[in-house]
């Protein structure tokens, strides 16, 4: 096999292949003979059928096959050769010679190679880069408490319904009557949310569930009919207020700071406001780190000033996607790819450089933090750590989820080892404005 490599540019080659009819030939000679001796056909015994036979039914496969065979071989072959690193994998070029495939020909192809381009990136105090100290404010600690407060609270019996209150109906129609609906009036329509705001017990509306009640399968489950009779139902009903129900917070008593922080953790108001000053310095860094990695990933990736074989990248997206993004898609879509290419291009430079290692341990830990996060979405803050345990070992099973984790922990290992290296200022900012960054 001869192959010539035509360089395009620093990250673009073209090869040519040609395969001659003797680079083929023994592999071609032995895939018939594992042809002969598997087949069975009508008439022989099996691996007794003539060799022409089977020549004339699987030659032309074993002939395409061979010089595949080749040709991966000579891609593979000059790849590890030349001690390149390449993008993706190898497209074969638009342009290719006509082939004639009959055996004893000679076979010519044009594959075309995108070079991973190489890093190079010298780090010192003269890098400086902004890291935000978010001021913990009063209000904020008061919006907190009073979310925790409403979190753990309960619905008691109120005098008029609110926007946020709840009432206990019965609705009246004829001879047909439906007892203890209940309606929450954040889902009242707003075109009749005028006949619910400021009821009271006792109080007697006619309403129309139509208009009041847009969600039909919720209107059909609140009249307790099938949805399919809605259409024929008068929607004119006579509504009895009959109990108004508030969702009031949970008092500062010693129950609800165990039931919010686990028993015995916090005994009074002062232990809870402690807490939630502790809670939001923690949440306010854990966002500041969050932006200095982003900070940090935008300059290193503008300071390397790496160029990628951007061409090639699109044909190889379209070629690995089989088809199933559009053109217009991968353009949409491209920028944020190259940014992110570039990104783990420099990440794996800088673990190199900076002898990063990742160990099982980082990943459960990352594992174990995120399925704590997953928990205090849906209020449970005091999940035993065992239970922690099973839902990591579960996200790690999960290859989707595990890669996102290993990647988690790269970024901010990597970031660790820059922070050590580069300069860092300090800025004090208010939450309002450090959400406010572009």
């Amino acid at each position: 096999m001869k192959v010539n490599a035509n360089k395009v540019d620093e990250l673009n080659v073209v090869l040519d292949i040609h395969v001659a009819a003797e680079d083929y030939a023994p592999a071609k000679k032995k895939k018939v003979s594992d042809y002969r001796r598997k087949a069975e056909i009508k008439g022989f015994r099996k691996g007794m059928a003539p060799a022409s036979l089977i020549e004339k039914i699987y030659g032309q496969q074993a002939l395409l096959d061979s010089v595949n065979d080749c040709i991966a071989d000579a891609l593979n072959n000059y790849i590890k050769e030349e001690k390149i690193s390449i993008v993706g994998e190898p497209l074969p070029a638009d342009n290719q010679p006509e082939q004639k495939w009959e055996d004893g020909n000679d076979f010519d192809f044009k594959f075309e190679l995108g070079l991973t381009p190489k890093v190079s990136l010298e780090l010192g105090k003269e890098d400086e880069l902004p890291l935000y100290n978010i001021t913990v404010t009063a209000a904020a600690k008061s919006e907190m408490k009073e979310n925790l407060l409403k979190q753990y609270g309960s619905l008691a019996d109120g005098k008029a319904a609110g926007e946020e209150d709840f009432l206990i109906v019965d609705f009246k129609q004829g001879e047909t009557s439906v007892e203890g609906a209940y309606v929450a009036l954040r889902q009242v329509a707003a075109a009749a949310k005028a006949d619910f705001l400021g009821a009271k017990v006792g109080d007697v509306k006619t309403v129309d569930v139509n208009v009041a009640f847009e969600n039909e399968t919720d209107r059909a489950s609140m009249l307790k009919v099938k949805k399919e009779e809605l259409s024929a139902m008068d929607p004119l009903w006579l509504m009895t207020v009959k109990s108004v129900k508030t969702f009031a917070p949970a008092p500062l008593t010693k129950e609800t700071f165990d039931k919010i922080y686990g028993e015995g953790v916090v005994a009074d108001e002062a232990g809870m406001d402690a807490r939630i000053e502790e809670r939001l310095k923690a949440e306010y860094a854990s966002e500041a780190d969050y932006r200095l990695q982003k900070d940090m990933k935008d300059y290193l990736v503008k300071k390397s000033g790496i160029a990628v074989p951007e061409t090639f990248l699109k044909k190889w997206i379209t070629v690995a996607n089989e088809g199933k993004l559009t053109a217009e898609q991968i353009e949409s879509e491209f920028p944020l790819f190259i940014e992110d290419y570039k990104w783990q291009l420099i990440r794996t430079s800088l673990m190199e450089k900076y002898s990063v290692k990742v160990e099982h341990a980082d990943l459960v830990a990352a594992a174990k933090t995120f399925a704590a996060y997953q928990y205090a979405m849906y209020g449970l803050n005091n999940v035993p750590d065992e239970q922690l345990e099973e839902f990591a070992k579960s996200i790690l099973a999960s290859e989707k989820d595990s890669q996102r984790i290993v990647e988690q922990v790269e970024n901010e290992k990597v970031v660790a080892a820059v922070r050590e290296v580069v300069t860092l200022k300090s800025k004090k900012i208010s939450v309002d404005k450090f959400r406010a960054l572009k």
